[in-house]
């Protein structure tokens, strides 16, 4: 006889995570929706997580309440009258006991959950009147959240979801916290974490990368656990949901900062920038804003290629990265835009970063990768310690035509994805796809990266549609009639 399971279906989850922000669409706009819907889901699932804790520790000390309340018997704490259900039961001021219960909870718990809540308005009726909290309460208060019903992996997935969705709805500001996720899966895969390794993203945003990053361990059946992660990430927002993914992923060693990592760098040893095995970053693009001439005597020797120019901050995040890997494993795959293989700008830095010996591969990726973008970009791998046999050589990987379109959206599958690695891991010369240039060559090509002046990807050949003008309009007048016909009965059904 199979057992008894209760663990709410991924589908069934996403519905009713996504039910929250549809409650939420004509009070706010949708670019806020994240500062509202993710504390209270994160407030619902550490309640009923110390529930489930709870109950277990009565079993185990013979139904002792006082016991079953101890520290020891939790992995994090609800002081007590500030759990989920004391919220429940208010009917007005709702907002003022929400931000109270997130003040107690992050206090009790300051060491990893400080700050895990945001700063939303909680307390603005006109905005979140109590009728409408009471409606988000009660929805939330549909399932219950603990991990016999929903294991870490699968509300990491539901949580990744709504992050998901909340870029396609949010429009622009979805690139602050949420890169293509498949685009990660491929940085991730080339740099194969290790058991034991420490992993930064010094732009970590909602820690996608550095979840991947876990996630390709477990995937390989590796010990995850002893993996540090750090993360630092310049907007509050997106730090606390990067903490609050983390925790929902069932990771418990990690670091995430909130703060300006060109300004001021959260992880130091020695008063010298901490040094990791590996750096997964998507910057934000050709930043202006940001204080260049403190770079240009950066106290770290970050500027150690150059300074870059004040309209352009990509290579400061270049530099950051590559003065925070370890000598010896020290290994990054950057996200950037396509501007910084060629820009005249920049060109004494790159010629200073090619010399330097650390690129170890480029690839350009397909358009559209990237949400209400049609850009192209390119992932930089950079290696402190390159194979004997790579030295003076650099990869270049032309993936323009590696990506499958649908609804709108570009992304990578799972053979995309192997056919990159794979390419990278062969590190030889692939026709119309892969090629091994030495820096010579690079330096005749005056000192550009441009990936099409070493690999020309392979031309794809359309058939041309041969119809003519007056057959286009009537298959195109046939069409619309048969749309106006299916939305007529899709309206007798609603």
């Amino acid at each position: 006889m199979a057992k008894k399971t209760n663990i709410i279906p991924l589908d069934e989850l996403e519905k009713y995570l996504w039910h929250s922000a549809v409650l939420l669409r004509t009070k706010i706009d949708a670019g806020a929706y994240k500062q509202y819907i993710f504390p209270l889901l994160f407030f619902k699932r550490l309640s009923d997580v110390y529930d489930e804790e709870t109950q277990k520790a009565l079993e185990e000390t013979d139904g002792d309440a006082e016991l079953a309340s101890l520290p020891e018997y939790h992995n994090f704490m609800i002081p007590e009258g500030y759990h989920w259900n004391d919220v429940r039961t208010k009917s007005e001021n709702i907002g003022k006991a929400l931000v109270e219960a997130f003040k107690a909870i992050e206090n009790a718990n300051s060491e990893k959950l400080e700050g895990i809540f945001g700063d939303a308005a909680w307390t603005n009726k006109n905005r979140l009147p109590d009728r409408l909290l009471k409606d988000l309460i009660e929805h939330f208060s549909n399932k219950t959240l603990t991990l016999e019903n929903c294991p870490e992996d699968e509300l990491g997935q539901g949580y990744e979801y709504l992050i998901k969705q909340f870029a396609d709805d949010s429009g622009h500001t979805a690139q602050e916290f949420y890169t293509n996720r498949t685009v990660v899966h491929l940085m991730t895969e080339i740099l194969m974490p290790q058991s034991g390794e420490s992993i930064y993203d010094p732009t970590c945003g909602s820690a996608g990368m550095l979840i991947s990053s876990i996630a390709y361990l477990q995937q390989n059946k590796k010990e995850w656990r002893n993996v540090k992660l750090y993360g630092q990430e310049i907007n509050a927002l997106s730090a606390s949901i990067g903490k609050m993914n983390l925790f929902l992923h069932g990771i418990k060693d990690f670091e995430i900062i909130n703060d300006d990592t060109l300004k001021s760098p959260a992880f130091l040893e020695n008063n010298q920038l901490k040094k990791f095995d590996i750096c997964l970053a998507n910057p934000p693009y050709s930043i202006k804003q940001w204080d260049r001439a403190a770079f240009e005597s950066d106290r770290y020797g970050r500027n150690f290629l150059g300074t870059p120019p004040q309209g352009r901050a990509d290579y400061a995040f270049i530099q950051h990265i590559l003065k925070s890997l370890k000598d010896d494993t020290g290994r990054c795959a950057v996200l950037l835009p396509h501007g910084i293989l060629f820009r005249d700008e920049e060109k004494a830095i790159r010629e200073e970063l090619i010399k330097s010996d650390l690129i170890d591969c480029v690839i350009g990726l397909a358009a559209n990768l990237f949400y209400n973008s049609p850009m192209e970009a390119c992932i930089l791998i950079c290696r402190k310690n390159k194979e004997v046999s790579k030295r003076g050589q650099i990869l270049f990987i032309n993936a323009v035509n590696e990506a499958t379109r649908k609804n709108a959206e570009s992304y990578l599958e799972d053979g995309h994805i192997s056919k990159i690695a794979n390419a990278y891991n062969a590190y030889k010369d692939d026709e119309h796809f892969a090629k091994v240039v030495t820096i010579e060559d690079v330096k005749k090509n005056n000192f550009s990266l441009s990936i099409p002046l070493y690999v020309k990807p392979e031309e794809i050949i359309t058939v041309p549609d041969d119809k003519t003008l007056n057959e286009c309009f009537t298959d195109w007048k046939e069409a619309s009639v048969k749309m106006n016909d299916c939305l007529k009965e899709l309206q007798t059904l609603i």
